[in-house]
């Protein structure tokens, strides 16, 4: 079969073609949910799929490529294919899409002289290598070979970062030279000069809008006076950050704006159609002047919830859809939920201290200056500084800049808490004589849009006390992939503690409880109330950061996850708990909304 971007429409073998597609991103989905996802996909009428790329995700050290389990590109592209669907790949190399670093791996930041996003010969040689290694999974999978893959996309909303033309055509050819043939499209916010600036003459250019639509497609028409109108991104919800509200958009006005949309025989791609979970550290931030991490949830309001269960934008977009295309008779299966009742209590009855735990996490290593996260090869996580002081009197403490938050502890005792968010530089230690003064830093997410992209983690020197440089630190980055696994040394010590009868969780902590299931659940949530801040995981699986702070108050867990039998729920606390009690919830609880 042929594809192809025609005077007025895409063409699939000669005949006129609309895309209906939803963006469903393979890393934000367990893999034995992907085909379910899918499915769905195809029964709201949708005929494609879109997913972005995860550089960063693919290739965490530099020439080390990973395309196994939630990272199986191909065989996500062949379950699209296998239900009948086609395929729009976005290989970036920048995706943005709330994702950490905006897809872009922190090595290629490491020494300060790659020049990212533009034509540089270290960028675009690392990109290069990128390509060559999805060239097996991408190319025998286009269309004109049997496959789902119907367009890709070059960047990602170029026009709002840069406007060298050179990169661009530099990523064209590298992209060609792969064996890529379907055709290549560029998106952008039809606004201002980004269509220009993100794109190229041979490139079909694609808009990013959720509203207005009539007057972004004209805008669209004016930079592109021929050729098959499409918005690639049509926003349907947006993203939640930690400390704001939950988001939803208007079902009636989401639905009108299709129908607009549709209407002017357009094409579309609903951003999102399922928005899936930044599970693990995998969350970005933004920072316009004020650093907002990306909560854990990335439900989107969505037409599928983030466990896959239909919401209203479903049953109200299928029905716009059927008014322009065939959509299937078959039936939606609604997952059945199980009631929080028939689920056993969770109790966290084996709890230790971090600095128990410290010495199969992490080795410390010694620096005559404070080293950032990424001097020490750590890309995500948790951090920990040591050095000595002397307070005979209080004294101010001040560090250049906190990324992202760090808790302060004088002898094992917290002190203090510093975050970025707050722009917070500086704090005063009580009198104490000479004491240990150490620093858990978290990095909360990278910020994944915008000029900071890339920027280093950790703590950011000069660190002065009362204005006299602190030297001698030594520094860990903690170790927790993997490390509560059986047979790992920190899990086994964990399972080995004694159970403990108190009711109070002092962290840092990490803390354990075994959950007896005689049936795995359908459908499953994470609650932690009374929970201060930390990471979970169920069965080795880290699920993500919770947060009391919100909004979300409950983290999604993929049933197959889960089993019959003995399940391990497993919390690293920051903070403090009173209560060593959670629980499987039925239906999810992402936080208040904007009144």
């Amino acid at each position: 079969m042929r594809f192809m971007i025609g005077a007025d429409h895409f063409e699939l073998d000669g005949q006129p073609h609309r895309i209906l597609a939803g963006a469903l991103h393979y890393f934000r989905v367990h893999p034995d949910q992907w085909a379910d996802r899918i499915h769905k996909a195809r029964l709201m009428g949708l005929n494609t799929i879109e997913t972005y790329v995860a550089w960063n995700a693919h290739e965490a050290q530099p020439g080390i490529f990973d395309f196994t389990a939630g990272l199986d590109l191909g065989r996500f592209l062949d379950l699209v294919h296998a239900e009948g669907m086609h395929a729009i790949v976005r290989p970036g190399p920048y995706i943005c899409a709330e994702w950490w670093n905006g897809g872009l791996p922190p090595w290629l930041f490491a020494d300060g002289t790659v020049g990212i996003r533009r034509n540089e010969p270290q960028f675009l040689e690392a990109v290069r290598r990128y390509l060559d290694a999805l060239a097996p999974i991408l190319v025998p999978r286009q269309i004109d070979a049997g496959g789902p893959i119907v367009l890709v996309q070059i960047e990602n909303e170029y026009g709002a970062y840069g406007d060298d033309h050179d990169y661009l055509r530099a990523l064209v050819a590298m992209h060609r030279d792969i064996g890529l043939t379907v055709p290549f499209t560029t998106v952008d916010q039809p606004i201002d000069a980004m269509l220009d600036d993100g794109s190229l003459p041979e490139l079909h250019k694609t808009g990013s809008f959720g509203s207005r639509v009539e007057e972004r497609l004209a805008r669209l028409r004016q930079a592109q006076p021929t050729g098959p109108l499409m918005c690639s991104e049509f926003w349907d919800g947006w993203f939640d950050s930690w400390g704001a509200h939950h988001h939803t958009t208007s079902v009636a006005e989401s639905a009108r704006e299709l129908d607009t949309l549709l209407a002017a025989g357009a094409s579309v791609n609903i951003y999102m159609f399922h928005g899936g979970t930044n599970f693990g550290f995998t969350n970005g931030a933004n920072d316009k002047g004020v650093y907002r991490p990306i909560a854990t949830s990335y439900d989107y309001d969505a037409p599928l919830d983030e466990a896959g269960n239909p919401t209203p934008k479903f049953d109200a977009f299928r029905e716009v859809i059927a008014r322009y295309a065939p959509v299937p008779s078959e039936p939606l299966i609604r997952t059945a939920t199980t009631a929080p009742a028939a689920l056993p209590p969770i109790c966290f009855d084996r709890a230790l201290p971090l600095h128990t735990l410290l010495p199969h996490l992490t080795t410390f290593t010694a620096h005559d200056r404070v080293p950032t996260m990424d001097d020490l090869g750590a890309a995500t996580g948790f951090i920990l500084y040591r050095t000595e002081v002397e307070l005979s009197a209080p004294a101010v403490l001040h560090i250049g800049e906190v990324r992202d938050r760090a808790q302060l502890f004088l002898d094992g005792a917290a002190v203090a808490i510093l975050e970025r968010e707050h722009h917070d530089h500086a704090v005063t230690l009580p009198a104490v004589g000479r004491a240990t003064l150490e620093l858990l830093v978290e990095d909360q997410g990278r910020v994944n849009y915008g000029p900071r992209i890339g920027e280093p983690k950790g703590l950011i020197g000069p660190i002065t006390l009362d204005g006299r440089p602190l030297a001698r630190w030594s520094a860990a980055p903690l170790r927790l992939e993997g490390a509560f696994d059986a047979g790992a040394p920190a899990g086994e010590l964990l399972r080995s503690a004694a159970a403990d009868p108190a009711t109070t969780i002092a962290g840092p902590a990490v803390a354990l409880a075994t959950v007896r299931l005689q049936t795995v659940p359908q459908e499953v949530h994470l609650a932690l109330d009374g929970f201060g801040k930390g990471v979970a995981w169920v069965n080795g699986f880290c699920l993500g950061r919770y947060w009391s702070r919100g909004p979300q108050r409950t983290l999604y867990v993929p049933s197959p996850l889960l089993h019959s039998g003995d399940n391990e729920v497993i919390v690293f606390e920051q903070h403090a708990s009173p209560t060593r009690c959670g629980a499987f919830v039925a239906a999810a609880d992402l936080g208040h909304l904007e009144e």
